[in-house]
């Protein structure tokens, strides 16, 4: 008997497209004294979408409703959260947006939205006054205003969850989306996310970043470099290539990377993408590089069939082949260096699971702006 085929994952929509829809809920109930149960608006990425309203209340003067964030198959921490729309008349005409209970404040540089702001990212913001122009009519809108409050009940418990207190968002959670749909698993979320990381860092005046491919790395980069703000500490994930090249654009002087053998290996192979699905690790070719670390040949031939790098880590350390691990720090210094056309000083931090430290490697930053692998025209160590 045969499976059945596995069904495609489901997409979700943004905090940012159940605000609008709920503000367009509350502004038509507001305007025409009229429930809606759901109601339609359109996304940035194209289409027109239909959203239930919950908890609809008005009177002449003001309307509320909400909005249930379905995140579809993404592990979204917003996933079911309430986007409430709280809609009031104004004496000004226009549409004055504001964000209430557990919608977070901006307190840092470098986000899309000024310091003192809601974090209320741009497209929303153009979503929820398009949607309540929609329902109010321009007109009308010219003639008298509204103001205009997206809150979210627990939305700062539900903050805690993300990286927002790093990025210097207060209070709650953020109101985001650029096309309207959550895609799950995104890439492009978690690499936005890092670029947003590393212009909140250099806007607080950081010229030294610290990627780190997770939270135990993280742990072990914050010890060891404890002497840096909270805002330099960044967990790029598997996007090496990208968050270096988000660097070099925001005029970072030093890269610090910290993390374990298994991903960093591929990187000192020249691998930029630390994912298992986008590069995979070359025991031949660590076995080489323990050669050139002072590992006798015939030790090294058996590190050719094992299945892992950390299996390789493991067997060499045990057997006190230290340098092994110094060597392959300086490769991935002398990569990631490449990568950026030498654009600032890379450092390795290469840790274990346990959190201890087992190599580092540095290349300075040549201010010339070449690595020193162009300067001399050639490569310390042929990458596969």
């Amino acid at each position: 008997m045969t499976e059945p085929p596995e069904r495609p994952l489901r997409h979700g929509y943004t905090t940012g497209s159940c605000a609008a829809a709920a503000t367009k809920a509350a502004v038509w109930a507001l305007v025409h004294q009229q429930p809606l149960s759901e109601v339609e608006i359109g996304l940035p990425a194209g289409q027109r979408v239909r959203f239930a309203v919950e908890g609809l209340s008005f009177t002449p003067e003001r309307a509320a409703c909400a909005v249930i964030k379905d995140g579809g198959d993404d592990p979204d921490a917003t996933h079911g959260a309430w986007i409430w729309s709280t809609v009031s008349w104004r004496g000004e005409p226009g549409i004055e947006l504001e964000g209430g209970e557990g919608v977070g404040r901006v307190t840092k540089p470098g986000l899309a939205v000024p310091v003192g702001e809601p974090a209320i990212n741009p497209v929303p913001r153009r979503m929820i006054r398009q949607a309540a122009e929609e329902a109010a009519g321009p007109e009308m809108l010219g003639r008298r205003g509204m103001r205009v409050v997206i809150s979210v009940p627990g939305g700062e418990e539900i903050a805690k969850k993300t990286m927002n207190g790093r990025l210097g968002i207060i209070g709650g959670i953020s109101i985001l989306g650029t096309t309207g749909i959550v895609k799950p698993f995104s890439t492009a979320a978690w690499m936005a996310s890092v670029a947003q990381a590393i212009s909140v860092a250099t806007a607080a005046g950081c010229r030294q970043v610290v990627l780190t491919t997770g939270g135990r790395s993280e742990k072990v980069a914050m010890r060891e470099l404890s002497h840096l703000p909270e805002e330099a500490f960044i967990e790029m994930g598997d996007f090496l290539g990208f968050s270096l090249k988000q660097c070099a654009k925001r005029g970072v002087e030093k890269v610090t990377l910290c993390g374990m053998i298994g991903k960093f290996s591929k990187a000192a192979a020249g691998h930029m993408h630390l994912h298992s699905k986008g590069s995979s690790v070359d025991p031949g070719w660590l076995a080489d590089l323990a050669v050139q670390s002072g590992v006798p040949p015939s030790e090294a031939e058996g590190l050719r069939r094992a299945n892992t790098a950390k299996e390789i880590g493991d067997v060499l350390w045990s057997k006190g082949y230290h340098a092994f691990f110094s060597r392959l720090c300086e490769e991935i210094c002398a990569r990631a260096s490449e990568h950026v056309g030498g654009a600032f000083g890379v450092e390795m931090i290469l840790c274990d699971f346990e959190g201890r430290v087992i190599g580092r490697g540095e290349r300075p930053w040549n201010r010339s702006g070449s690595s020193a692998s162009e300067r001399t025209g050639r490569r310390e160590f042929p990458s596969r």
